[in-house]
């Protein structure tokens, strides 16, 4: 039976900007059989972040496509180290650390693939062929295939070797990811190697070995490095990585990272980071462009990012928690939402502690707001602010200055939310 990809993956990858560099002649093998083709993530945190996402969606591109896609999780190669694109030495974790990483990696990575039917994935760990391989075994087997020449011209190594230097241990790393490529080659009949345009020099090492030591042809695709327009990086905010795990980033935090993208990154974007067709896409763009200032572009790649990470049902958290925070809404819709979403979604606004214990006798309003907290300079101007029917507390309008601030007015029993006017939010937290 002859083989019928869904759709021209190379194409499909040219088109969405995730394209940087292919071996001549893959378009003419996806299109002519169907073949399994790997990436690998290195266990260096116990989640995955929004760098490591264009991986994710080459293998999610190559399944839909019609091929089979392999996640290799490196517990071998996160004991050594890759030098790509890094201008020192990484701090090498211990072994436990990294087999819990790679756990918890494993489980993000199954909830983007599919493991049933005649495209079904895999997810593989390196240390299981690693780690009864001796060093003497290695280098005797698998070092005297490449010449140090070879090792020398790639870029991860000239261009350490131009700055801080470079040790041994990650000298060698090109060749345990070339044997990576080999083995799957053996093993599981994978011809192809995806992976970030810093990768090109490590992915042919592997196609070296495999035309070296077992005669045959692998081949490889990259993808570029997203940065913004100004050529920064991206995968960061200010508080550091945006992470895959809910715990670490909130969904709420996740879909507002997103949402706060700017009009030219967002076009770029939402082509690369979801799976809507061109023709949807160039719609998109069409109506952003009518109306910029409705943020259709960024609305579109928040939720469809979203979505795709922590699901719909967050989605929609995420889009109910703003639209109530920042909209509005009553204290019964407040108090609906989870808490650690209402957290996330207040994240560096003006907070301030309280003791449980003085809320259990109650506190005049106006020495809560003036003296307990600093919502305001002087108990006058809270006094001034309540009797405009400016101020409201956990989203309840307060009408007089002698209404008592109780345990009562806590939200899930840990904090709550003053708001003077419009747009000014407090926090107020139990200790």
């Amino acid at each position: 039976m002859s083989f019928r990809p869904q759709y021209d993956l190379i194409e499909e990858l040219r088109w969405r900007g995730l394209l940087h560099d292919s071996m001549p002649g893959i378009d003419k093998k996806l299109r002519s059989e169907q073949i399994s083709g790997y990436i690998g993530f290195d266990p260096t945190a116990s989640s995955l972040h929004i760098g490591n996402l264009v991986p994710i969606i080459l293998l999610m591109h190559l399944q839909r496509s019609g091929h089979r896609p392999i996640a290799l999780v490196g517990g071998a190669t996160g004991m050594v180290g890759d030098p790509s694109g890094k201008s020192e030495e990484r701090k090498l974790l211990d072994e436990g650390t990294i087999r819990y990483n790679v756990e918890c990696q494993r489980k993000q990575l199954e909830k983007f693939l599919e493991f049933e039917g005649p495209c079904a994935a895999q997810v593989v760990n390196n240390y299981d062929w690693f780690k009864d391989f001796s060093f003497l075994g290695f280098i005797r087997d698998v070092g005297k295939h490449i010449s140090v020449n070879y090792m020398m011209a790639k870029d991860s190594v000239r261009n350490r070797l131009e700055t801080n230097g470079m040790s041994f241990t990650e000298f060698t790393y090109q060749l345990v990811q070339g044997y990576d490529f080999y083995h799957l080659y053996t093993h599981h009949g994978c011809k192809l190697q995806m992976g970030g345009s810093d990768q090109w020099g490590n992915i042919t090492t592997g196609t070296e070995l495999i035309r070296r030591m077992a005669g045959g042809e692998g081949w490889a695709i990259t993808a570029p490095l997203v940065t913004r327009k100004d050529g920064s990086k991206f995968g960061k905010s200010e508080g550091g990585n945006v992470w895959l795990d809910p715990i670490r980033t909130s969904p709420y935090a996740f879909y507002q990272f997103w949402l706060n993208q700017s009009d030219e990154d967002a076009a770029r974007f939402i082509r690369i980071y979801t799976f809507l067709d061109r023709q949807r896409i160039e719609a998109l763009e069409a109506e952003h462009a009518e109306a910029p200032h409705l943020r259709i572009l960024q609305k579109e790649l928040a939720a469809e990012v979203t979505k795709l990470v922590h699901g719909a049902e967050e989605l929609e958290a995420a889009i109910g928690a703003a639209a109530i925070l920042f909209g509005n809404s009553d204290a019964a819709q407040l108090a609906g939402i989870h808490p650690d979403t209402l957290l996330a979604a207040l994240e560096g606004v003006p907070a301030f502690d309280i003791s449980k214990d003085r809320l259990v006798s109650g506190i005049n309003i106006l020495d809560f707001l003036a003296a307990e907290t600093s919502v305001f300079p002087s108990k006058g101007e809270a006094r001034k602010m309540i009797s405009a029917g400016g101020f409201s507390l956990n989203k309840e309008k307060i009408s007089s200055e002698n209404r008592a601030v109780t345990a009562h007015d806590l939200l899930h029993g840990r904090f709550m939310l003053a708001q003077k006017g419009k747009k000014q939010y407090f926090l107020i937290r139990v200790v």
